[in-house]
């Protein structure tokens, strides 16, 4: 039998083994794992700033929504306020679909104030050239609701501007108060817009619109529109014109002087003459209509607002929908 040679490894004078100084895998090993090391403890540092600058962003975030539920919970109404008071709701700017004085914002606020119990009369403060018929004729159509529901008085306040449309709203209020600067009035209807075919025949550019149906481009910029056209859209402003000269008899009643020149044609007046042409009752703002008129010096505002969330939420949805139709832009389009 063979007996098997064992080598055992012999110290230097320093007492390290001569295996290690020698042997080049050996010192390798050790420069891989001192930069495994190194590496780990960069990937360690660098995760504890990425931990830190997340709850640095977190805190900002919570700070910022507490700020937002603080003005809103001290901007919003409740419910139970005992103390007799006049409730103001504000029409403020362009009334259409989806702006603060839209038929959905101004109708919650109104809702709100007719059911607070110590809202003694209720107050709409307007400063708006006008807008949308549609939303004009939804929040007439709730006063009036409202109103004999709830057994209450509403009134109107015009401030700057009280047209169109704005008068639309105000004429379904109990009363109306001015001010004797106020601009009141322009009960009509329009429909406007741009012809561009003159200049076009000029430059030389065609106009290449497929449609559907004869009358699909109708009110195209870039298409001439016909004689038949033309009497359609009138009519239909005609029509439109009427529900609100309906609207106003209705609302003013016997206060409204008939006889007045140019009453429905779309002029407009101060509120000095507004209260001369019975289009409005007296002048007065809102104090003096919650001291004089509804008994109830304090004024708390219903308005209903959008909130920074919900402003954030509606500009990333238009965001979003403007992607979508650039998208949608290279396909022909159904409407």
């Amino acid at each position: 039998m063979t007996e098997s040679i064992r080598t055992e490894p012999t110290l230097s004078s320093g007492n390290t083994p001569n295996m290690a100084l020698n042997d080049p895998t050996q010192s390798a090993g050790w420069e891989r794992a001192t930069l495994e090391k190194l590496a780990f403890a960069s990937l360690r540092e660098q995760r504890a700033a990425r931990r830190w600058k997340t709850f640095v962003r977190l805190a900002w975030l919570v700070f910022f929504i507490f700020l937002v539920w603080f003005g809103v919970s001290r901007a919003t109404p409740t419910n139970a306020k005992a103390a007799p008071h006049t409730a103001v709701v504000e029409i403020k700017g362009e009334i259409a679909a989806g702006a603060d004085a839209s038929a959905e914002f101004v109708v919650e606020s109104m809702k709100e104030a007719f059911e607070d119990d110590g809202a003694k009369g209720i107050v709409l403060l307007i400063n708006s050239p006008g807008g949308s018929p549609v939303q004009a004729g939804i929040i007439n159509d709730e006063i009036k609701r409202m109103r004999a529901k709830y057994n209450k008085p509403i009134y109107a306040v015009c401030e700057e501007t009280c047209a169109s449309a704005a008068y639309y709203i105000a004429a379904a209020g109990d009363k109306i108060f001015v001010d004797k600067a106020s601009i009141v009035g322009s009960i009509g209807v329009l429909m406007d817009g741009f012809g561009f075919t003159g200049l076009m025949d000029k430059v030389g550019v065609e106009r290449r619109l497929l449609t559907a149906g004869e009358n699909k481009g109708f009110m195209d910029p870039f298409s001439p529109m016909s004689d038949s056209q033309k009497a359609f859209a009138q009519q239909m402003l005609e029509q439109i014109h009427q529900q609100f000269i309906t609207v106003v008899k209705t609302g003013r009643g016997d206060r409204l002087k008939l006889d007045t020149p140019g009453l429905f044609s779309g002029l407009f007046w101060t509120g000095q003459q507004a209260v001369d042409m019975g289009l409005a009752d007296q002048l007065g703002n809102v104090d003096f209509v919650a001291r004089e008129v509804i008994k109830a010096e304090d004024v708390i505002d219903y308005t209903r607002r959008d909130n920074v969330a919900e402003k954030l939420a509606k500009k990333f949805g238009a965001a979003m929908g403007a992607a979508s139709v650039k998208t949608l832009q290279a396909a022909p389009s159904l409407r």
